[in-house]
């Protein structure tokens, strides 16, 4: 006899409530587990398809694992220092990026820029400020993402627990579905496929069209001769996954950017702003509708939201969990809907008689 609805809304409470208070006190020792997670759900797919040709479960893991390897390597050694590089040099220039544009304000619009104006102030403090506080900022991020992601983490237990999950992918979702509860096994299945079918969608259709984008903006504004061409693809290419997001910011700063830098040269500056609406051409019509599909049922603003709530409660392990946690809970809301829809508070007793 199955419990009553009470005692297992009762039991299930208790047990979110357990799984919050973990996550609250465990959110740094978990995060390397959680990134370990993240990679092998991702390259899954992957390994499904090694076997599908053929490949033994360990022949697929071990495949993946090398390749991986040897892309951090070319990270490591060619990209990474690069991107570091140009961000440091961004902020350390930031001061003369801004009084070449009160220099240009006060020669076009003298008016505006009186000195005794707050205006004129304020431009005035906003490149040391960002020089002072972006240099502190550069420091307070490497230091804590050093304090949390050591490298020992990241060169060792990511890389271990996502060889070992992705190894036992399959056998850890049948021993998750064999400690089902039996009379709710069938609903949970169904809700699992669907959460698993948008993030499938979202997170390594959005993570692939984010790695092109950004990689085609950071080569292609590179190319043309921008000076921070790496970080600012990179920044856009980052926030690709919110709709329209990362072309807007990083085209914003990559057309600030060649103000400075091409002023006069209009055939250059064209060419930056045509970088980015070709991004969008190519992802609104190609990247897009082919690797994420258009029923994956997560809005921008509830993604913003959801990143915002979990990353203040949980901190950048928050801020891992926030698409997944927000994907489920988008699931959920359809289902229960839907189920809302069909009951007789929705629909009424008069209705329900005439059917």
């Amino acid at each position: 006899m199955a419990l009553p609805v009470k005692e297992q809304a009762k039991y299930w409470g208790i047990a979110a409530a357990v799984f919050m208070v973990i996550m609250w006190y465990l959110g740094d020792v978990i995060l390397p587990f959680v990134l370990g997670g993240a990679v092998a759900y991702f390259l899954d797919p992957v390994a499904d398809r090694l076997e599908r040709m053929g490949a033994s479960r360990a022949v697929a893991t071990a495949i993946i694992t090398i390749l991986a390897l040897l892309l951090f390597i070319i990270l490591a050694l060619l990209v990474i220092p690069t991107l570091v590089e140009q961000a440091i040099s961004l902020f350390d220039i930031a001061p003369k990026l801004f009084d070449d544009l009160r220099t240009f304000l006060t020669v076009r619009f003298p008016d505006l820029l009186d000195t005794s104006t707050t205006l004129h102030q304020s431009l005035a403090s906003v490149g040391e400020t960002i020089q002072a506080k972006g240099g502190e900022l550069l420091q307070t991020v490497f230091s804590s993402a050093m304090s949390i992601i050591n490298i020992v983490m990241l060169l060792v237990i990511v890389p271990v627990v996502a060889f070992y999950l992705l190894y036992d992918w399959d056998n850890m979702v049948a021993k998750v579905d064999g400690l089902l509860p039996r009379d709710h096994a069938p609903v949970v299945r169904h809700l699992a496929r669907e959460i698993d079918r948008t993030l499938a969608s979202f997170i390594r259709g959005m993570g692939t069209v984010c790695l092109i984008l950004g990689t085609y903006y950071a080569v292609a504004l590179m190319l043309i001769g921008l000076q921070f061409g790496l970080i600012v693809g990179f920044v856009a290419g980052a926030l690709t996954f919110i709709p329209y997001v990362g072309a807007f910011v990083g085209g914003a700063l990559a057309i600030g950017l060649g103000l400075f830098q091409f002023w006069g040269e209009w055939l250059s500056l064209g060419l930056v702003a045509g970088i980015f609406v070709l991004g969008q051409v190519i992802e609104g019509n190609v990247l897009t509708p082919k690797l994420v599909g258009s029923s994956v049922g997560l809005h921008p603003v509830w993604l913003i939201f959801a990143l915002s709530v979990f990353g203040t409660m949980f901190g950048f392990v928050g801020m891992l969990i926030a698409v997944p946690v927000a994907a489920a809970l988008g699931v959920v809301t359809r289902f229960m809907i839907q189920h809302y829809k069909d009951s007789r508070l929705y629909r009424g007793v008069s209705e329900t008689q005439d059917q």
